[in-house]
């Protein structure tokens, strides 16, 4: 039957295209036990088709418990558009892997759906008309890895709509609720029961014997013999119902000896690691912005679990990095949790750069044993850009100095300093034997509304308004502003600072106040130099 089952799956699937296009199935689960229920669900967007789906080809594998129609009409754009769904009830009359058939509507077939029935596992014995059940998907897991709890509540009498269930809390381990709780029908023993399941990832913290201790749902049953319906403020006749599951001991291993003690523990049923680049990098220039994103998914962890991935600096680019993106998503065998980290990376040079590879070690929990995950290293190839000015070496220069000429060039280049200096000096000392004049008033805005204008973008945290005020402030001092920045920590600090906000995402959340701090760190003597070139209106206190 399972090869019948298999050769019939293979069958549609190679039709599925055509039978796709007009009608799409879907379930609202793939694993279940035997005696429960399925809901399948067909939906067509083709407002010409009439009719309802043929269902007698599920006669032979599945039992059907129910159908209805939703018809729906939604006007966008003065444009209709109409959606209309069947949902079927399905009970399987086999277990292990049985075939939801394609199912016909009109001209327009469905795709086929493999399900998994397991046996189940349930007491003929418990005939309570509501009872609970707990159980863990395994009996021991690593520390800090996942275990799956299950509770099923089976009810074979109607229940209002009051029922609660208390919170799972424990205090070695972290705990996740696996999505929605979610309700479908059961047969037991000849007896149909609903069932409400509730799933929890647990993450235990220490090693040992971790107890799951037992939880307790409390519900209304409704009064069979109630005749008229309750007030909808008063209390609602029936009987007050409370079951409790039993205690479940998990038994928590340490972490394995052989693992290494300088990589962070990582115990998953998988794990990958893989990147994405924009644009992508293979003809990249000098200056040109490369954003790159490293995603980690792990399958039994948590996003909250999963480590930094190493980066290194490397030589000839600048990392802008962005905040990691934390996601969770649900699936059956738990959470996968992802981790991702984007960065734009600047080439400052031309030639060759080297990208490290990256490695995350794992423990496989699956298969029991140690792995690791590569991103292999890569070789950008930065060209130049004539857009910019690229110091790079020329070809053309003569090779014919001698091994001494770095230190000739030092030697020349103090003696034009010591020079200027002196030469500077008696100007100074010239200047101070002179009488005080009026300054003529510049033209242009002067250095105090320049140095207004640069604090307000700052403090204002607008990393473009800043760039701008920046450059016409520095433009009126006396040397340029990347001389300062070598000069200054705090200010060469400030301005990388700044290039990340303005070549990465991260510009929203960019904090001015450090630069502003920076340009008021410069020594007193050269902000007077500054407020010195105002002209003022006034006349010299002491003329001479």
């Amino acid at each position: 039957m399972n090869r019948l089952c298999a050769f019939l799956l293979l069958l549609c699937c190679s039709a599925l295209p055509a039978y796709a296009a007009g009608l799409v199935a879907r379930v609202d689960r793939d694993q279940l036990n035997s005696g429960e229920t399925v809901e399948l669900t067909l939906e067509s967007t083709d407002a010409t088709l009439f009719g309802k789906p043929d269902l007698s080809p599920l006669n032979a594998l599945f039992e059907v418990r129910g159908t209805r129609q939703v018809n729906q009409l939604t006007n966008l754009s003065d444009t209709n558009k109409a959606n209309t769904r069947w949902i079927i009830t399905l009970q399987p009359k086999q277990t292990g892997t049985v075939i939801i058939p394609p199912l016909q509507v009109g001209d327009y077939r469905s795709q086929p759906i493999s399900l998994n029935v397991t046996q189940s596992e349930t007491s003929e014995a418990q005939l309570a008309p509501v009872f609970i059940e707990s159980s863990l998907d395994q009996p021991s897991v690593y520390v800090q890895a996942q275990a799956i709890l299950t509770l099923r509540i089976y009810h074979s009498v109607a229940l209002y709509d009051d029922s609660s269930l208390t919170p799972l809390h424990l205090s070695d381990a972290l705990v996740e609720q696996l999505g929605e709780s979610r309700t479908y029908e059961k047969l037991i023993n000849g007896v149909r029961h609903g069932v409400i399941e509730t799933r929890y990832g647990i993450y235990p913290q220490h090693s040992g014997e971790l107890n799951i201790p037992a939880q307790t749902f409390s519900a209304t049953q409704v009064d069979s013999q109630q005749s008229t319906a309750p007030a909808p403020l008063g209390p609602k006749p029936g009987k007050l119902v409370h079951v409790t599951s039993s205690d479940i001991p998990l038994n928590v291993k340490p972490k394995p000896e052989d693992y290494p003690t300088n990589a962070a523990w990582l115990p998953a049923r998988s794990l990958s690691v893989s990147e994405t680049w924009n644009p992508e990098p293979d003809h990249c220039r000098v200056g040109d912005s490369l954003t790159r994103t490293l995603t980690l998914k792990a399958e039994g962890l948590s996003s909250a679990q999963l480590p930094a991935l190493t980066t290194t600096d490397v030589n000839g680019l600048r990392r802008y990095p962005d905040l990691p993106q934390l996601s969770n998503q649900v699936t059956e065998n738990g959470l996968i949790g992802s981790r991702e980290e984007r960065e734009a990376l600047v080439p400052t040079r031309v030639g060759q750069v080297e990208l490290p590879a990256v490695e995350v070690v794992w423990w496989n929990t699956h298969e029991d044993r140690l792995e690791r995950s590569y991103l292999p290293a890569r070789t950008l190839q930065v060209a130049a850009n004539p857009e910019l000015a690229v110091d790079t070496p020329s070809h053309n220069t003569p090779q014919t100095l001698s091994d001494d000429s770095p230190l000739w060039l030092w030697q020349l280049s103090t003696l034009v300093l010591a020079s200027t200096t002196l030469i500077g000096f008696g100007l100074w000392w010239r200047a101070r034997r002179q009488p005080a004049i009026l300054r003529a008033a510049q033209t242009g805005p002067s250095p105090r509304t320049l140095l207004d204008d640069l604090k307000r973008a700052c403090l204002a945290n607008d990393p473009q308004a800043t760039r701008q005020a920046l450059d016409a402030w520095a433009r009126q001092q006396p040397e340029t502003l990347a001389d300062m920045a070598a000069r200054f920590v705090l200010l060469s600090d400030a301005l990388d600072g700044l290039n990340g906000a303005l070549y990465s995402e991260t510009g929203q959340h960019w904090q001015g106040e450090e630069l502003w701090k920076a340009i008021r760190s410069i020594p007193a003597t050269e902000r007077e130099q500054d407020l010195a070139s105002e002209p003022s209106s006034l006349p010299p206190l002491y003329p001479k």
